[in-house]
């Protein structure tokens, strides 16, 4: 269970004066379940932790004129798609299931899924369905009714509410089901018969919002603060010292956002040099750096990066 921060009154007392005149309240919903663990530390990073509220279903968050609710990530979706959220997290696995319009505003890449047809192993024959009609159980019914007409294959479908690896072998011959990306099975005793789509957590937005200037900012500086904390988490920070005689050497070698940050030393002794690398690059660049002559090097993670 996720633990929310227990003290709502310290963070509003952080909010600019300026911050707290905000007449649109912004509405927002955080997933419940195995998704939230992710988003509320993404959101903690960008100083938007939630507090606890009067229930666990609704935190607090330290924004001026906000109210958010952590529900299930297809509740999220229906609630945005007739307006009564303004923006929330969930997968586009939901978005497909229920056929609705929505902006999307960041891809996360959390928690990353991949909706998949799978079977008993025992019931496969080289890796194909048997020639019957089939039971089909998912709690996605129009992704799982669009698989069966793309296969031609004679199929009822089951509606489940959860549980649905539990389905096979007795009650079902095929399910559809969200699985952690990558996982080379569902379940026990089940192989992956296709691969139907794949997802991650999502910032989506209604249209409803988008289309009210006041919200419309809101919520752009809100994915701002989300994008800010994902660009961070690909780069690190270098600090480094460089002489005169050195400098352009290591400077050539910096992959750089844009340029470096550059100041001169103490009594001319060379230059502090500070950049944003990716932090895929990391490790072949240090020992360069040092080869070029760059000393006194520092490495640390910025939280936010906003470009």
């Amino acid at each position: 269970m996720t633990t929310f921060a227990s003290n709502p009154k310290t963070s509003f007392s952080r909010v600019p004066r300026s911050l707290s005149a905000e007449s649109t309240t912004l509405r927002l919903a955080i997933p419940n379940g195995p998704r939230q663990a992710a988003v509320i530390e993404l959101l903690s990073q960008a100083g938007l932790r939630p507090a606890e509220g009067l229930t666990p279903q609704r935190p607090l968050l330290p924004l001026p004129n906000s109210d958010c609710k952590a529900l299930s990530p297809q509740n999220i979706i229906g609630m945005l798609a007739t307006g009564s959220r303004d923006l929330g997290f969930a997968g586009s696995d939901w978005v497909e299931e229920q056929g609705v319009d929505l902006v999307e505003l960041v891809d996360t890449g959390l928690d990353p899924v991949s909706i998949v047809a799978a079977a008993p192993t025992d019931l496969l024959d080289a890796g194909r369905l048997p020639q019957r009609e089939l039971i089909v159980a998912s709690e996605y019914e129009k992704l799982a009714r669009a698989w069966i007409a793309s296969r031609d294959q004679r199929a009822r479908f089951v509606r489940t509410y959860g549980d649905t690896q539990a389905f096979t072998p007795e009650d079902a011959d095929v399910i559809i089901d969200a699985v952690a990306w990558r996982s080379p099975q569902p379940g026990p005793g089940l192989t992956i018969i296709e691969d139907i789509m794949r997802t991650s957590t999502k910032l989506f937005a209604s249209r409803q919002a988008m289309s009210d200037p006041d919200k419309r900012r809101r919520i752009e500086d809100f994915a701002m603060l989300v994008r800010s904390v994902l660009a961070a988490r690909e780069r690190v920070m270098i600090d480094l010292n460089v002489s005169a005689t050195n400098f352009s050497a290591v400077i050539e070698s910096l992959p750089c956002m844009r340029e470096p940050t550059v100041a001169p030393l103490n009594g001319g002794m060379g230059f502090a040099v500070r950049v944003a690398v990716p932090r895929v690059n990391l490790a072949q660049l240090i020992p360069i750096i040092k080869a070029r002559g760059g000393t006194d090097i520092v490495v640390t993670q910025p939280s936010q990066i906003v470009i």
